[in-house]
């Protein structure tokens, strides 16, 4: 297991309040179509156990993980909602799944063998939902093959077809030609339901909608939408904001990460400070050492990129490199101290820095600098 840094000045706040009032938000939008939390990725990074909890306290029906061991440890931590599993796994892996009650995906024939062999041979009775590749091309069975695949689902017993769905690849995207093959991925999804219907083969959950779709796309809300990136306070894209503004309602970003100063020292103009010496100080200034590096999940491009931290309220850049386990901050002629406490994400006073702006300086996503967030930075509720 990694170790977390619990003797060390850094750290991550969770705010529960903001969890919860993201859920109630989406859930007021959502209406009668049930919330399914994704807690995959550790939580996208806000600790997975702490973000499941916080997020079925606040009313979700159910949560999502990418892998088998994501699940086992959600059982592990006491959590024992329904739990479904993001893709199709390993055959190897599936008694395991299966023995903690995790919902299976099946994503081809082969895999529905391998989840009827394995209920079979345990027994009692076990959920699984079949995801169909409308055009994502990642994971997913081919509509012209789902009826084979369900058959071999509906011949056991053992196993409950609870689940159909599937996944969008370009939900978030205001572009017109992208919207248009959602909207395709959509009609694709709805006559592969039909045509099970048809034959008298009804699931009992049926999703689509990621969280752009959720947003951005009313009619793929369905019986379930499966809830990642808003759950934590943030929108997929700028332009998915409209759902929430017709309601008046915000998302508020859950996690804060801080840290405490652990050096000063003066230096003259002219100094190089941190590896590579990249950049000299242009006069003389007070540089501030913080525990938190790129191992921690600050990218190193931050630097050139011109990032800035919160100390006491106020901006200030990065006087040199990232490190791995440390920053340095030029404070100019600002008085600073060893235990000021410093925020590289989120509010402080009037200023806030967001996952968002730290992706757009580092030119990647907000999910990848969420999920980013070191296994050593101990997760903490703040409220």
């Amino acid at each position: 297991m990694p170790v977390e840094g619990v003797r060390r000045p850094a750290w991550a706040e969770i705010s529960r309040s903001a969890i919860a009032h993201n859920v109630a938000t989406l859930a007021s939008m959502l209406g009668e179509t049930k919330l399914c939390a994704v807690v995959k990725a550790n939580g996208y990074g806000h600790g997975a156990p702490l973000a499941a909890k916080a997020a079925l306290a606040a009313g979700a029906d159910s949560l999502a993980v990418a892998i088998v061991d994501e699940g086992i440890e959600l059982r592990g931590a006491g959590v024992s909602a329904p739990i479904l599993l993001l893709a199709e796994i390993p055959p190897e892996t599936v008694p395991d799944a299966l023995s903690h009650s995790l919902t299976l995906t099946v994503g081809s024939l082969a895999g529905a063998h391998h989840a009827v062999e394995v209920a079979a041979r345990l027994g009692g009775l076990h959920r699984v939902h079949v995801k169909v590749d409308t055009g994502m091309h990642r994971m997913g069975v081919d509509p012209a093959e789902v009826d084979d695949v369900v058959d071999v689902l509906l011949a056991e017993p053992t196993i409950d077809f609870e689940g159909l769905y599937t996944h969008f690849s370009v939900a978030d995207s205001p572009d017109v030609d992208q919207r248009a093959f959602t909207e395709h991925q959509i009609q694709v999804f709805f006559d592969t339901r039909a045509r099970l219907a048809a034959r008298g083969v009804v699931p009992r959950v049926v999703h689509a909608a990621n969280s752009a779709g959720a947003l951005g796309y009313p009619e793929a809300r369905l019986s379930m939408a499966r809830v990642g990136l808003a759950l934590y306070g943030y929108l997929p894209d700028p332009w998915l904001a409209g759902a929430l503004e017709r309601t008046g309602a915000v998302l508020e970003p859950a996690l804060t990460l801080r840290a405490h100063v652990v050096a000063v020292r003066r230096l003259a103009a002219g100094e190089r400070p941190s590896y590579g010496r990249r950049r000299a100080l242009a006069g003389p200034a007070t540089i501030a050492t913080v525990p938190f590096g790129y191992a921690d999940g600050y990218p190193r491009r931050l630097f050139e990129a011109g990032a800035q931290v919160l100390l006491k309220g106020k901006r200030y850049p990065l006087a040199g490199t990232v490190t791995m386990d440390q920053i340095l901050i030029d404070c100019g002629d600002d008085e600073v101290a060893v235990g000021d406490e410093v925020v590289l994400l989120g509010r402080q006073g009037d200023e806030f820095i967001s996952a968002e702006e730290w992706a757009q300086r580092a030119s990647t996503i907000t999910w990848e600098i969420l999920c980013g967030i070191g296994a050593r930075v101990p997760r903490v509720f703040a409220d």
